[in-house]
């Protein structure tokens, strides 16, 4: 059985656009050495998928009359997978080639009992072999469908394998197919899609992963697993937007969010040159999703019950009507971005700044240190100095304005997404503990500061929307009244606000680093 390393990249492709392929002139050389063939692919685990658990996965393809069983394993990274591959006699797994495999901590004799088919992908296979002085790529293009008993999901895909190379140039032959098919980066397998068909999930939203990351790890690898883990929530969240899910919207933000926030707590290993661009497209990529999460959270938590408790007032309801028509030409402006050239450049362009950019290889011996430094000495350098700028701010918060809070607001943010990143870096159960009461402290803050800098918008929202419409309406009096209604609920709510907002800071001011 070998045991490489898999290192490739996934592209989804619209299958209207496949006849598009045969003019990459990429593939000139390589259409006379294709290869088509049609696949069977069973997918085994437990009942309690024990196997998707562990982040592995069991499958036996059958291709003419030869059957393979592949073993994969999740290395954290969406380009390299562990990969043990071995020919077996038919379409069952055989446990007894798989002996050195991932499978082995599980238990083989104990897992050979309880494997089931779970889901099966059937796909035609066509093949290129790319190859040039400096590498070789094969290229597969999978056409057909996953089938888990309970529904189908279509399948159009590319994958690109390096046999032998440089790796960015894996990177520029993904680019190359992605401009000439529309294609995009595509974050989860085959075997991922499988077992969210197999629970109905298949559009559902996509939170955080928790990073696994060892104390001893170079710095440089840590960031590396924090930027993978924030790129696949925001790639993995489009189907929950297309699918018309508003929490999608806010989970993509919130994978921005996070990392930006990566990005400004490495800026000792990255270099803002070469950073420039990708901060400048996450950024115009957020302000393409915020009005659709500020309208929908305005309407949910602030109009809806007045307009409700005010049910007989119709300037409430002209105003709900209007204030809904604008938070659904702002999803649209979301999707429209998501769906564009520019977000599927973002996430390939991300993609391989984060696996073979510059940043990789330092260019002198101090940005080699900051590279090679244990993360557990630069996460509690940078737990202990956000932690101080947060306590030094916070004891004047009575005191500052708007956006002062809001700067406030944006440190405890990287404060708390900083304690999550390194959530393994500083194990045992007491830090543990003492980790969960910071970072519900943290949480607690960022709650209240959230909640007055909404007030701070909606108030805006309100007044800009107001006068727009009153403009244009026949009874305009009856939208300022509703629109002086909404204001006045929202400036009820700011001293309350502000008072949790202190007692949230006190409370945090209480708790001592878990870290030290």
């Amino acid at each position: 059985m070998s045991s490489p390393k898999e290192i490739e990249i996934k592209l989804q492709l619209p299958s209207a656009n496949f006849a598009r392929l045969r003019r990459v002139p990429l593939l000139r050389g390589a259409t006379r050495s294709k290869r088509s063939e049609n696949q069977l692919s069973v997918y085994f685990d437990t009942k309690r998928l024990k196997l998707k658990d562990n982040g592995l996965t069991l499958r036996v393809r059958r291709t003419g009359s030869r059957y393979i069983q592949t073993i994969k394993s999740d290395n954290g990274s969406p380009f390299e997978r562990g990969e043990w591959e071995a020919a077996v006699d038919d379409s069952r797994p055989d446990l007894k080639r798989a002996d050195t495999s991932a499978l082995e901590p599980l238990g083989i004799k104990k897992l050979r009992k309880r494997l089931r088919p779970v889901f099966e992908t059937r796909v035609q296979r066509t093949s290129y072999p790319l190859t040039r002085k400096d590498c070789d790529i094969a290229l597969t293009i999978d056409r057909g469908e996953i089938d888990a008993g309970n529904g189908t999901l279509p399948l159009c895909e590319a994958e690109l394998e390096l046999k032998r190379g440089n790796r960015a140039r894996l990177f520029e032959f993904a680019r190359t197919i992605a401009h000439a098919m529309s294609g995009e980066l595509a974050v989860k397998s085959k075997s991922q899609r499988g077992y969210e068909l197999l629970a109905g999930e298949d559009a559902a939203v996509a939170k955080g992963d928790a990073v696994d990351i060892a104390p001893d790890m170079p710095a440089s690898a840590a960031f590396q697993s924090i930027g993978f883990a924030c790129l696949k929530q925001i790639v993995a969240n489009k189907p929950a937007i297309l699918a018309g899910d508003p929490a999608g919207i806010h989970q993509m933000r919130v994978g921005l969010r996070r990392l930006r926030a990566a990005i400004s707590l490495f800026s000792d290993i990255v270099a803002e040159a070469e950073v420039r661009d990708i901060k400048r497209e996450l950024k115009w990529l957020t302000s393409e999703l915020g009005p659709a999460r500020e309208f929908d959270v305005f309407l949910t938590r602030v109009v809806a019950p007045l307009e409700k408790s005010h049910a007989r007032l119709t300037g409430m309801r002209s105003l709900s009507h209007d204030l809904a028509d604008r938070r659904d030409a702002a999803v649209a402006r979301a999707l429209t971005a998501v769906c564009s050239r520019r977000f599927r450049d973002l996430t390939l362009n991300l993609a391989a700044w984060l696996d073979v950019g510059g940043w990789r290889e330092p260019r002198n011996e101090l940005a080699r240190q900051r590279c090679e430094q244990p993360i557990k000495t630069l996460a509690r350098a940078q737990l202990t100095r956000r932690r101080k700028k947060i306590r030094k701010r916070g004891r004047m918060l009575a005191k500052l304005d708007a956006q002062a809070r809001h700067k406030l607001r944006i440190q405890v943010k990287k404060l708390r997404y900083a304690a999550e990143f390194y959530e393994t870096v500083f194990p045992g159960k007491k830090k543990e503990k003492h980790r969960e009461s910071f970072l519900s402290a943290l949480k607690d803050m960022q709650d209240c500061f959230g909640d007055l800098n909404d007030v701070i918008v909606h108030e805006k929202l309100t007044s800009r929307i107001a006068k727009a419409s009153a403009a244009r309406s026949a009874r305009p009096s009856r939208r300022i009244f509703a629109a002086g209604l909404l204001t006045g609920h929202e400036e009820a709510r700011f001293k309350p606000l502000l008072t949790a907002a202190e007692r949230a800071f006190c409370e945090f001011e209480k708790l001592k680093p878990y870290w030290n």
